[in-house]
This record gives C-alpha cells, sequence and structure tokens, in this order.
C-alpha cells in the first residue's frame, strides 16, 4: 500500500530506528543525527505523488540514511587523518539510570537517548566496526545487527545480494576475532576497583587491576589536553592515571553505564571532563577508551 494517510507522526516513529542504525555505521551521535534529518529532508522533499509510490516508507528512510553513512565512511579516512590525536566513537550515557537520579527527563528528545544499548554498541565493537571497509560496516550492521535481508541491502551498496552476504561474512571474522566480554556484574566489579585505586592514587593496585599488555586510547579532538598516542602497558598506564588524579585536584569519578557496559565519568565541578570504557578479559582491564574531545561529551552535559 502507498503512504496516503501516513501520518507526520508515524513518519517520525521512524526515526528512533534511523538514529540506531546510523549510530552504529558511523559511531557519532552528531552525524547519526545529521543523518537521519537529511534522510528526512529528501523525503519531504518529494512530491505527493512520489511519496505515495513509495510502498514502504520506513524502508525507504532506512536505504536512504544507510547510503547518507556510506557516503560519510566513505570520507571518514580523510577526515581522520586530519583529526589531532586518536578518534574514538563518542560514548553514550543510559538515560534510564539518569532518569531514576532525576537528572533528565524521560521522554528526551536527545538522539543518544533514543540508541538501544546492547552489544553492538559496546566500545569495543564500535572499534572492531571501525577497521572494516564502508560497503563491509554497512552490510554486517544491517543485516546482522538488524536483520535486513541482503536483497535490501544490495540497494543501498549498489551490489548483487550475493556480493554483499560476502562483505558480511568478511566483516563477522573480524568480529569473531574479539573474545566474548565478560558478565556486567564481573566488569562492574572490576571498574569499581579501578576506580577506588585511581582515587587512592595506588600505583600497584592499578597494576595489578591492569592486564601487563593494556592499551590506554585517549581522544581529546586537538581541543583539550590528552596523550596524542595510545599508553601501553599496564605499568605506565598506572603511573599516567596517578599522574592525572595528582594534576587535577577536585576531580570526581563516578560509576556510570557507558555504550550499555559499566564505565567511570570524572567530572569537575559538575562538569564532565572525561567519560571512559573498558574491556576485561579474566578479571583484568586490557582495553580503556578515554573520550575527552568536549563535542563528544555534549550527551553528558545536562547529566553530571
Amino acid at each position: 500500500m502507498g503512504t496516503v494517510g501516513v501520518s507526520t507522526a508515524e513518519m517520525a516513529a521512524e526515526r528512533r530506528q534511523l538514529i540506531n542504525v546510523a549510530y552504529r555505521l558511523l559511531g557519532s551521535v552528531t552525524e547519526a543525527e545529521d543523518a537521519v534529518q537529511d534522510a528526512y529532508a529528501r523525503w519531504y522533499g518529494l512530491s505527493r505523488s512520489r511519496q505515495e509510490e513509495i510502498l514502504s516508507p520506513g524502508a525507504w528512510l532506512t536505504t536512504v540514511t544507510s547510503r547518507i553513512c556510506l557516503d560519510l565512511l566513505g570520507s571518514a579516512r580523510a577526515r581522520r587523518e586530519r583529526y589531532v590525536g586518536a578518534w574514538l566513537p563518542e560514548p553514550l550515557p543510559d538515560r534510564t539510570e539518569w532518569d531514576r537520579a532525576g537528572a533528565g527527563p524521560a521522554g528526551s528528545a536527545d538522539p543518544a537517548d533514543q540508541v538501544v544499548l546492547d552489544e553492538s554498541v559496546a566500545m569495543a565493537f564500535l572499534i572492531v566496526l571501525e577497521s572494516m571497509t564502508p560497503a563491509e560496516r554497512v552490510a554486517f550492521v544491517l543485516h546482522d545487527v538488524f536483520r535486513y535481508p541482503f536483497a535490501e541491502i544490495a540497494g543501498v551498496l549498489g551490489r548483487t545480494p550475493a556480493a554483499c552476504k560476502q562483505l558480511a561474512a568478511s566483516a563477522r571474522r573480524r568480529v569473531s576475532g574479539a573474545h566474548t566480554p565478560v558478565t556486567a556484574t564481573g566488569r562492574a566489579e572490576v571498574v569499581r576497583r579501578v576506580k577506588e585505586a585511581w582515587e587512592t592514587k595506588d600505583i600497584a593496585a592499578l597494576v595489578a587491576l591492569l592486564d601487563p599488555a593494556a592499551v590506554l586510547t585517549a581522544d581529546g579532538g586537538g581541543q583539550v589536553g590528552t596523550v596524542l598516542r595510545p599508553v601501553e602497558g599496564g605499568a605506565r598506564i598506572a603511573q599516567y592515571m596517578v599522574a592525572i588524579a595528582e594534576k587535577a585536584p577536585g576531580l570526581e569519578l563516578l560509576e556510570r553505564s557507558v555504550n550499555g557496559a559499566p564505565g567511570l565519568v570524572a567530572q569537575r565541578a559538575g562538569v564532565v571532563m572525561t567519560v571512559a570504557s573498558f574491556d576485561v578479559s579474566d578479571g583484568r582491564i586490557t582495553r580503556i577508551w578515554a573520550v575527552r574531545n568536549p563535542e563528544k561529551l555534549r550527551p553528558w552535559a545536562r547529566r553530571g
């Protein structure tokens, strides 16, 4: 059936799904929002007769949004080369966690609040997605995460369904190389102990909690001071963390959900300065991703 009688409210209801798709494709709440807005602008730019020819507005919007994301991913390499330091995906807060604290409205229109927090937005997973080609990422996310058939994905990528299936399989092999994360309970305990050791500037305790081969990557975007290259080795990371604590009196550490997993938020005078994500294996921290770029912390600003 066509779109005759389809209300603005029904069209807007697709927005949540589109934001979820776009964030996983781009790793950026801001860019995801822009891509979805662009797709809607194109829809409303169609003539009434053209809209009525489209059997499924939702499928049309998904295709257009995905194509916009594909174009953005294609130009991302050049943009990342100009980026100061390491680039990390934008961290996501857990809306329900903040709602319980009375810090945010349950009906917030913040795009970050519309992203469903599951394993497909875990920071480690998003980092793996970053290693894929744009076509692999689109094929994998649309098929393996959102269960779109390859026939529809073919329309997005301009390739045959068989070729899209091969792209998804290639992407899947990259993902399968990542270890299965520990339970949320186990991760939360490790993160809590890291918080306590960090607050007390206990280097020995931090070293014990960090894998000897652990890596810390920070993203300041050239806007705030931070290491431009990854810090490698548990001992070096522990020393770096304690040095930060000594240079930043009054820094408060909070246990918060980051991309659906236990993480830490560092704030000073109520302003969120850093959001840290962790990967844990065998009871030890193997990766730390610290986002400090203020532009990537906007979803956290009203929640601090």
